[in-house]
């Protein structure tokens, strides 16, 4: 591999600060890789910092950004609405162009590495649903909600009433697009909310790739706000990125450039807050590798669509995308990271105390295959009824 910095400043800014000095050079073109591309470059430097007892280096690395990150975790409820639009506002037709025709913006579930996107998507939300254990007639609340298509899978194979909420205005519009374009808005309601807003009780809560946003001094208010919200034998799955290393920080070159605000928390953090809050830890499944599978994926797509992406925004904007999903790749594939899904019940007994009801469930939903779905693969109608919308950005 051959890398070359193209000025005397830009060494020092990376030893001064190496994640955002790196990025930062790499988006501006002061740091180029003439043999390899980004995504090996990082692999490397990744192994080398790996999380691993017989590597200290990456313990020392990562000590001052610990300090660093306090400030930033504090998502207050206008500024969680800035730190969302920032990210998920964003054209469209960026996310149309590495994303699965679902639009699932969260790590997918490969049940063989050589799984397709569209496939692991699916088998995704088949793997949630089993675990929601829904029944017919039965309220759920989405929580991040993102384009639609977890609250749309989850009527269609349950028949189950769905309120899905969001931050992100543009996220919005696509999903009520979504829902009448299938029929289906009179059971599949979308509204711009802040989690702490929600009134009322539902049967099921679901919350995907959007814990990631709540700020650890706001995980106290967020469960027990998830605890009032479920009906007694309500059950709840919680899907977010963790931290198998204990509390960090977030790189500031993250923070700044892609999720200002975001924090990927430990079991250590979360736990504690889910037992004051009178929750019961039904069942936890930790995915290591599935979100490394689902980022070379993405990066695959925008590596192979990077014209159309430049046409979008500019050389710099899909260099900071590239950057962005290669240094993720490393981190769950060398640091802590990886998926932890929670299920959680107010009552001891609200859900079978063996797992062979996932199991059964997730069979029966996966027996149907994406192209089965209403709301996903070849069928996007949805997007002309969006297109009506003058200030839709697609």
């Amino acid at each position: 591999m051959t890398i070359r910095l193209v000025d005397r400043i830009t060494p020092w800014r990376i030893a001064a600060n190496p994640v955002k000095g790196a990025g930062e050079a790499y988006m501006d073109g002061r740091l180029v890789i003439e043999d390899g591309d980004i995504q090996s470059f990082l692999d490397l430097i990744g192994h080398n910092a790996r999380w691993d007892a017989d590597n200290p280096t990456r313990v020392a690395l990562w000590r001052a950004q610990r300090i660093g990150s306090k400030l930033d975790v504090w998502n207050w409820q206008r500024r969680s609405k800035r730190n969302v639009a920032h990210h998920y506002d964003l054209s469209g037709s960026l996310y149309d162009l590495f994303l699965d025709q679902d639009r699932q913006y969260s790590c997918a579930y490969f049940q063989r590495a050589d799984t397709s996107l569209e496939q692991a998507q699916f088998d995704k939300k088949a793997h949630i649903a089993a675990k929601l254990s829904l029944e017919p007639g039965q309220r759920v609340l989405d929580i991040g909600c993102g384009w639609g298509g977890m609250a749309l899978y989850l009527h269609e194979v349950a028949d189950v009433d769905v309120l899905g909420i969001t931050l992100s205005e543009e996220q919005l519009k696509i999903a009520r697009a979504r829902a009448a374009a299938a029929g289906v808005a009179d059971r599949v309601q979308f509204e711009l909310m802040d989690y702490r807003n929600v009134t009322g009780r539902f049967d099921r809560i679901v919350s995907v790739g959007m814990f990631e946003h709540v700020g650890p001094p706001h995980y106290r208010t967020f469960f027990r706000k998830c605890c009032d919200l479920l009906t007694p034998d309500g059950v709840m799955l919680l899907h977010t990125i963790g931290r198998a290393d204990g509390p960090g920080a977030t790189d500031p070159w993250l923070a700044k450039y892609i999720f200002p605000g975001g924090y990927v928390p430990a079991l250590s953090q979360i736990v504690p807050e889910i037992e004051r809050s009178y929750l019961w830890l039904t069942d936890l499944e930790v995915l290591r590798l599935h979100y490394a599978y689902t980022l070379e994926a993405w990066l695959d797509r925008v590596n192979r669509n990077r014209a159309a992406i430049v046409a979008l925004y500019d050389e710099r904007f899909v260099r900071m995308w590239q950057f962005y999903l290669a240094a993720s790749i490393s981190a769950f594939r060398h640091d802590g990271h990886c998926v932890h899904q929670l299920q959680l019940t107010r009552k001891r007994d609200a859900v079978p105390i063996v797992r062979d009801y996932m199991l059964a469930g997730e069979r029966a939903l996966n027996a149907s295959g994406p192209e089965a779905s209403t709301n996903v693969a070849g069928k996007d109608s949805w997007r002309n009824e969006a297109a009506k919308d003058p200030t839709h950005a697609s």
